[in-house]
């Protein structure tokens, strides 16, 4: 024990006590920030201690010092204990520096010790007693707070840009069903005028086809009168020449000589006449009655309605066609 100069009895100092004066910085006298140890020495330093000892210009600044994760572990539970007592530093009670009851996750290998740093090597979350004993002793770690706070912004990013994608392809969905709308009101369009185009085509081709049909039935009338009065004239004349030929029988049939001769000069011209009359009379010409003529040449326009498409019309090979068919 020490004895003070008083001569009354000092006590010695508490378990805590001790374990603060081990997490002292010898140079700055107070608890280690972000304690780094000094290689080869071993010693604790905090991080900013150790840089005044070094030039800030020197390019290789902190090479000799590595960030103590342990010992800040340490300090951390040493405070947390501190809090949980009351900031004092005597008591007769001890707890455990490493609560086991504690939410956050506890290492699988080290039961008591907290998963509060980050194995970049491995790319998973380990304790310090992993790094220093276990075994990403020879592993790259960084502290658990800077990597989580990088891999929360980066899945929040890589979040924002799915929501970003997510929203284009809703956008590509939506074009697509406005598109599919838009193809069956245009088809439908479409088939109403291809529809309105034939019923014109239909509607010209009847009225074509009524007017040739009233060219044909003119010249069949115009023949058939002219035929049939020619056919009267040929009754008129054949009436005459018979009602003639009646009049000449009975004249021959006359016993009287004399009768015979006063009726006979006038018959006998009469008759002859009548005779020379019939073999001039008009007839029809050769081929009169042929309607031929009125044959009507569509290969052309059938081979044109054959290929039409959806395409523009050739006019002038329409036209030729719609003349060779006149002709």
């Amino acid at each position: 024990m020490d004895v003070q100069r008083t001569g009354s009895v000092v006590r010695p100092p508490s378990p805590m006590e001790s374990l603060e004066k081990q997490l002292s910085c010898p140079i700055c006298l107070d608890m280690f920030t972000k304690p780094v140890v000094i290689l080869p020495c071993q010693h604790n330093l905090c991080r900013g201690c150790a840089s005044d000892l070094y030039d800030s210009r020197n390019p290789y600044r902190f090479s000799g010092g590595v960030l103590n994760l342990l010992v800040e572990n340490i300090i951390d539970i040493y405070k947390q204990q501190q809090e949980g007592s009351g900031g004092s530093g005597g008591g007769t009670s001890e707890t455990p520096l490493k609560p086991k009851d504690s939410n956050e996750p506890m290492c699988q290998e080290h039961e008591d010790e907290k998963i509060n740093i980050y194995c970049v090597t491995c790319q998973t979350p380990t304790c310090s007693m992993c790094k220093v004993f276990g075994q990403h002793k020879d592993c790259e770690v960084s502290p658990l707070a800077s990597v989580y706070q990088a891999q929360k912004g980066e899945l929040s990013n890589a979040i924002d840009t799915l929501v970003a994608s997510n929203g284009r392809l809703q956008a590509l969905l939506n074009q697509m069903e406005e598109t599919c709308r838009a193809v069956q009101d245009n088809a439908q369009r479409a088939k109403q005028g291809l529809g309105e185009r034939f019923d014109l085509l239909y509607a010209v081709l009847e009225e074509r086809k009524a007017v040739l049909l009233e060219q044909i039935g003119k010249e069949q009338d115009e023949k058939v009168a002219a035929l049939r009065a020619l056919a009267q004239r040929y009754g008129e004349r054949l009436q005459a020449g018979s009602e003639l030929t009646d009049s000449a029988v009975r004249a021959l049939e006359q016993s009287s000589a004399a009768e015979f001769l006063l009726a006979s000069k006038g018959l006998i011209t009469q008759t002859k006449d009548a005779a020379k009359s019939s073999l001039g009379e008009e007839r029809p010409e050769p081929g009169f009655e042929k309607m031929e003529h009125f044959t009507l040449a569509t290969e052309h326009v059938e081979a044109i309605l054959s290929k039409m498409d959806f395409g523009i019309v050739d006019e002038e090979e329409f036209e030729d066609a719609e003349g060779e068919e006149e002709e």
